[in-house]
């Protein structure tokens, strides 16, 4: 197995080597940390400087989050998916890019299911024959301890307010991550960088919040937009419009099988009567490079400490 996946990225002396990724514009820098000596060692312990780096889209490759690909638990996970926020900070859960993980497996094994371990849980995913990917990305959950909220709320209805906006109450759901879904009759014309801000920075959510507004087209179809915490606005983000399907089926306003449609695309969610959610979406890979490796130890180098 190792060898058929060092060709997910192959070890450089001059430089680290990564595939840049894409689900429905939701982009992502992976590397691979279980191949070789070389770049194992390179992409230990990455200090949030590396990562930001990497994910500025001046200054560096570009992306919503960088991905490190390390061993899984024999017998348990085919690989275990290291996430980091373009902030620098960690996350436990990227639905997106673990699409885009199982893409990768499929390429380089031929095998249509395998199993991704993330600090959230374990991921089924699935290479169907047309393409796409399907993911199990587990139950959604509804207690406010599991969010986690500061206070016990009905997570059905959680008020949130900021500053010159009327918003509504919103619905909390955890996919792995937090999220609040608030439902609005037009997504377009509020400010999602706003929300965003000032929600995430709310003590109501202790670990911050994924934002996604909400619009119900029909029973079967949503319209979404999304800010992930860490990163911002995004064009689209998996565990989000999972949780969009789930609180709208909650509430009454879709079926248990929706189209989610994000700025980059669609995804198809179905939450099942076991209440294991179902995201089924379409991946790409934008290119490959190599991050030389002068520049890789300038990236993770500690900063100075300040003058005395």
């Amino acid at each position: 197995m190792e060898a058929k996946l060092s060709k997910i990225t192959t070890s450089h002396s001059d430089g680290l080597s990564f595939v840049k990724m894409h689900g429905l514009g939701n982009d992502f820098v992976i590397m691979d940390g279980r191949v070789g000596p070389g770049a194992a060692a390179s992409t230990r312990a990455l200090l949030p400087s590396f990562v930001r780096a990497v994910a500025n889209r001046r200054w560096g490759v570009g992306c919503d989050q960088l991905i490190v690909l390390r061993d899984g638990q024999p017998g348990l996970a085919d690989i275990f998916m290291e996430i980091y926020n373009a902030d620098g900070g960690n996350a436990k859960m990227c639905g997106n890019a673990a699409r885009c993980v199982g893409a990768l497996l499929f390429q380089q094994d031929g095998k249509h299911h395998h199993v991704i371990e993330t600090d959230s849980g374990l991921l089924d995913t699935e290479y169907l024959e047309d393409g796409r990917v399907r993911v199990d990305m587990g139950r959604a959950r509804f207690d406010w301890r599991d969010i986690p909220l500061r206070d016990a709320h009905d997570t059905n209805a959680v008020p949130v307010a900021v500053n010159g906006l009327d918003l509504p109450t919103g619905v909390a759901v955890s996919m792995g991550n937090p999220h609040l879904i608030l439902f609005v009759e037009d997504c377009q014309l509020l400010p999602l960088d706003v929300i965003g801000r000032s929600l995430g920075s709310n003590p109501l959510f202790p670990e911050g919040i994924n934002i996604g507004l909400a619009q119900c087209l029909s029973k079967t179809h949503l319209h979404l937009r999304t800010w992930e915490r860490g990163s911002g606005a995004t064009l689209a983000c998996g565990t989000n419009a999972c949780a969009a399907a789930v609180a709208a089926c909650r509430r009454n306003l879709t079926d248990r099988n929706v189209h989610v449609t994000m700025d980059g695309g669609t995804l198809d969610i179905e939450w099942l009567a076991d209440d294991h959610v179902m995201m089924t979406g379409n991946t790409a890979i934008s290119y490959k490079g190599i991050i030389p490796q002068d520049q890789a130890r300038a990236w993770q180098a500690p900063p100075s400490p300040p003058p005395s």
